[in-house]
């Protein structure tokens, strides 16, 4: 019964990081352009130690965190809602959410072009009502690429959250103010740990993502903006190195496991924590 499941499993994941894997290990040939010699050569992994490629590390992993962590302080008081005080409107907002994932992530993006424009309407709106002095100067920046990450990948953390606070047993936090327990406290020591596997798959779901941007950075961030995800491109489509483009997204597979193992490892722990303390 599970033999269809293996077999897109090995064809559509197990089989193209093979052939990743593959190329990760090889290197150019010197005397020929486009080929490939294939082996277990380590050259292309010794690059990735090398401090430019580290910072590029660094900062993609402070732009996927960062944006990772707006997503959730935004989409835990909206999902919160919808569970709880959306009544009628539930439907309505939940629309409102959806509605974007119908429209392409390219056109998603290159709209936030027009609205971060300096002579766009946002800019004309703050100058008129007196916020800013000055035309919008933020387009191709750092700020401008986490607003667009945090705009494309908001609904992936709303609906888990929203999963969670749904299926959450309200009895166990009405019982906690019974016991004296402050709305915070009921929040801190019920709420949330209850709704913890909806935070780890919201960020997971986020993060992930976040990490390999390509679309995002490219139009928002321009040249100004050079991540994982747009150096495994150049290296791929401009630089026609193959081996060292695999090698890139080996070693981000390989930082995210790392990343994902301490994560999940943490957060389940303090769920188990907290979950002892309510009970």
């Amino acid at each position: 019964m599970i033999a269809p499941a293996w077999a897109w499993f090995v064809v559509f994941f197990v089989v193209p990081l093979g052939f990743m894997a593959v190329y990760a290990f090889g290197i150019n040939d010197p005397e020929r352009f486009f080929t490939v010699q294939f082996g277990l050569y380590l050259e292309q992994f010794q690059r990735l130690i090398e401090p430019i490629y580290l910072r590029i590390f660094a900062d993609t992993f402070f732009l996927a965190f960062v944006g990772t962590a707006i997503t959730l302080v935004i989409g835990y008081p909206f999902a919160y809602f919808l569970a709880t005080r959306a009544s009628k409107y539930k439907t309505l907002l939940f629309l409102l959410v959806i509605v974007p994932f119908w429209t392409s992530l390219l056109i998603r993006t290159y709209s936030w072009v027009l609205i971060l424009n300096e002579q766009g309407f946002l800019s004309d709106f703050l100058q008129g009502i007196g916020l800013i002095s000055s035309p919008l100067n933020i387009l191709y920046t750092r700020d401008a690429v986490l607003i667009g990450v945090v705009y494309d990948y908001l609904p992936l953390m709303v609906f888990p959250l929203y999963v969670a606070l749904e299926r959450m047993d309200r009895s166990l936090v009405q019982a906690s103010r019974d016991l004296g327990a402050s709305s915070w406290e009921s929040f801190r020591r019920v709420t949330l740990p209850l709704t913890m596997p909806g935070i780890i798959t919201g960020c997971l779901l986020t993060f992930i993502p976040m990490m390999g941007e390509y679309v995002v950075p490219t139009i928002l961030g321009g040249a100004k903006s050079f991540l994982v995800g747009s150096l495994i491109a150049n290296e791929i489509l401009t630089a026609v190195n193959w081996p060292f483009g695999a090698a890139i997204s080996m070693g981000l597979i390989v930082v995210m496991l790392v990343l994902i193992s301490i994560y999940l490892r943490v957060l389940g722990k303090r769920a188990e924590e907290g979950l002892g303390a309510a009970f």
